[in-house]
């Protein structure tokens, strides 16, 4: 009458990473980050911006050294803000 459900089992953390099913480089971002590429992809730019101005902040006080962090980390969130953009765009082009 109550037949076993297979999906209550524990899966492994392999099995969880691998799914949604991704090729090439796109196997090393989240898989909550990977359905959701919009939202993060936003965040990211959104987060470089704000990485972005403490970095002239902080060249306004000559603080060579924070400006440089700051700066670095908003190239690099700028960066995989692009990459998740440009991932979702090929994804949803119509074929």
């Amino acid at each position: 009458m109550n037949a076993p459900n297979d999906n209550t089992g524990k899966r492994s953390f392999r099995e969880w990473w691998r799914n949604p099913p991704r090729s090439g480089l796109q196997r090393i971002i989240n898989p909550w980050e990977y359905r959701h590429l919009g939202f993060c992809g936003a965040a990211r730019i959104a987060g470089g911006t704000v990485a972005a101005a403490a970095g002239i902040i902080c060249l306004a006080y000559s603080a060579w050294g924070w400006a440089a962090f700051f700066l670095v980390i908003a190239a690099l969130n700028y960066g995989g803000g692009a990459w998740y953009l440009s991932i979702l765009r090929s994804r949803t082009a119509p074929a």
